[in-house]
């Protein structure tokens, strides 16, 4: 066997048994799993979550994720906690533990901090017999699966199961919210997630910006306002001020013979595409590739066929669409 099959076996065998660990997690999961999401759901503070060592680096993965879903949440190092961090716990607080072994003495000050202030705990660990799941007000027992190393000693199988449990956690408690993805968006708001989740109203141009022509408006004019607004386009307005139409550089070179003896109306696209300011940003720069357009005029839904912004792709390729 060669080198190189050789590291894929590994790498399969890693995999697959990590993921028969995390199929037992799953079939295992009882009503202990509901107790804790009752629990985070009912803090009135922060949920705390503490680990040591690789626990620990998956502690603070959770914590994030909690954080970032809708749940507030906060790291707190074990070791930290006994020299002044303890002051980090509330009693409004919920705490959650981890440790494989149950029995990590980094542990042990923040377990008796929270026994002796009342702050509910649950505990995440492979031993229902250990000290942390003994003291903990929830208990969830991992599955006694096998690590992935192959010896039994390197923490493998063991964080990836306890870091899909914080997945799952975190996923019950946003589902259970209705956790939407504009509230997501509100806690990234950098970044490509962050722009993936722009609503049009966050880029679009709007009052004076806007370049807008009464149909009745002479091409003269109509070229200067163009000019003037820089987009490339005109909006044209019937005399309710209503969008009826619009005007690209396509339509002028249709129009090119007489050009300044015409109107807007006369020139215009009629029934423009256009694009509701909450609809995501990303769905406008699909609209506008499909239709190989550079602009859409925004309609303000409590005034239909009322011009309340354009966007242009130039502001979606800003912010890291397109």
């Amino acid at each position: 066997m060669d080198k190189a099959q050789n590291f894929l076996n590994i790498a399969r065998r890693v995999i697959r048994t990590e993921a028969d660990g995390l199929m037992q997690m799953a079939d295992g999961l009882g009503n202990e799993f509901a107790q804790a999401v009752e629990l985070m759901l009912g803090v009135r503070g922060r949920v705390i979550v503490s680990g040591m060592g690789k626990s620990g680096h998956v502690a603070r993965k959770i914590a994030a994720t909690l954080a970032s879903t809708g749940t507030p949440a906060q790291f707190v190092h074990p070791a930290e906690a006994s020299h002044g961090d303890l002051g980090m716990l509330t009693p409004d607080d919920v705490l959650l533990m981890l440790s494989n072994s149950g029995e990590t003495p980094e542990l042990a000050d923040m377990i008796a901090y929270s026994r002796r202030f009342g702050i509910p705990m649950i505990g995440v660990a492979s031993r229902a017999e250990s000290t942390l799941l003994k003291q903990s007000d929830v208990a969830i027992t991992l599955p006694r699966a096998e690590e992935a190393c192959g010896t039994g000693v390197v923490p493998t199988t063991s964080t990836t199961m306890t870091l899909a449990l914080g997945d799952a956690l975190a996923v019950a408690l946003m589902e259970h919210r209705q956790f939407q993805p504009e509230d997501f968006r509100n806690f990234h708001p950098g970044g490509k997630l962050g722009a993936q989740l722009s609503r049009v109203r966050d880029l679009m141009h709007v009052g004076e910006a806007l370049p807008l022509v009464a149909g009745t408006t002479a091409m003269g004019e109509t070229l200067l306002e163009i000019s003037r607004k820089g987009f490339g386009v005109v909006g044209v307005t019937d005399a309710q001020g209503l969008l009826t139409g619009i005007i690209t550089d396509g339509d002028l070179r249709r129009h090119m013979d007489g050009l300044l003896s015409l109107t807007a109306d006369a020139v215009m696209t009629r029934n423009p595409r256009t694009i509701a300011p909450d609809a995501l940003a990303e769905s406008a720069v699909g609209v506008m590739n499909d239709r190989k357009i550079t602009c859409l005029f925004v309609i303000d839904p409590n005034a239909p066929g009322r011009a309340m912004g354009l966007l242009h792709i130039h502001d979606c390729l800003r912010v890291g669409l397109g």
